[in-house]
């Protein structure tokens, strides 16, 4: 496994530490929506994990999680609050199980986890984008990616930047072949920071039920279902999220956490 690498990062605000971690499909720029809210109160963190956006992917496997503490290192980032969004998610509960006295807050949007079953509408996602990848169709699952994970209330501006980022990520990921992270334990019960677990009840049955399984096992946590969500949220109601961040980095209820219809 290759050491940590210096992942592309943008650093702006100041005030207590936030790090951003991007969805799967997406990279930094989906906070966009929320940045100018979130450097309004905090010292913001965003990052490219490897593979996307403007960092690269060695040919060896790695840790995302040794990459994002690296980082932090990097900074002099001792305390911190994390935002993951999907695959970040997964990586900030790995961040979380190592560091559990660096993270003093934890927010959780449509998280994967492997806590639960794969669903029928997950599986057939991930047959539909193998078939269209094996047939070098990186167009079709592009597209086949943007319908899956957006809600219907995205703008077209969001839709095209989700595209943007999907694509990128595809070119470099096949370009750099059989490369996979290395995934670090979680370990749920060294979780034990304010987290609020955010989840889109228009998502794939999986990530529900992640959500809901996060919420129940988690010590301090709090469930925040959206009946209006798909697995984007931040880049759905782009300003009521940056409202929800801001309340659960404070921890504080809120509007966003009392009128999220």
């Amino acid at each position: 496994m290759t050491p940590p690498l210096l992942l592309h990062h943008r650093v702006q605000g100041s005030g207590p530490a936030v790090l951003l971690l991007h969805a799967g499909v997406c990279d930094l720029r989906m906070w966009q929506p929320q940045w100018e809210a979130l450097t309004a109160a905090h010292r913001v963190i965003g990052c490219d994990l490897r593979g996307y956006g403007q960092t690269p992917l060695p040919h060896q496997d790695y840790s995302d999680a040794q990459d994002v503490l690296h980082l932090l290192d990097h900074l002099a980032v001792d305390e911190f609050a994390m935002v993951g969004a999907s695959y970040g998610g997964h990586v900030a509960l790995q961040v979380a199980t190592a560091a559990p006295g660096r993270v003093n807050r934890l927010v959780l949007l449509c998280a994967a986890a492997d806590l639960v079953q794969p669903t029928a509408d997950l599986e057939d996602f991930v047959a539909q984008e193998d078939a269209l990848l094996d047939a070098e169709d990186v167009t079709g699952a592009t597209e086949l990616n943007v319908r899956t994970w957006l809600g219907a209330d995205a703008d077209e501006a969001n839709v095209a930047l989700v595209r943007e980022m999907q694509r990128n990520a595809f070119a470099v990921q096949l370009a750099a072949g059989d490369v996979e992270s290395e995934d670090d334990e979680v370990d749920l019960t060294r979780i034990t920071m304010p987290t609020t677990v955010v989840s889109g009840l228009q998502d794939l049955d999986y990530f529900v039920s992640t959500a809901q399984e996060l919420g129940a096992s988690i010590p301090a946590a709090r469930l925040v279902e959206l009946d209006w969500a798909a697995h984007l949220p931040s880049l759905e109601r782009p300003e009521m999220m940056a409202r929800l961040l801001l309340d659960a980095l404070a921890e504080r209820p809120g509007p966003a956490q009392t009128d999220l219809s």
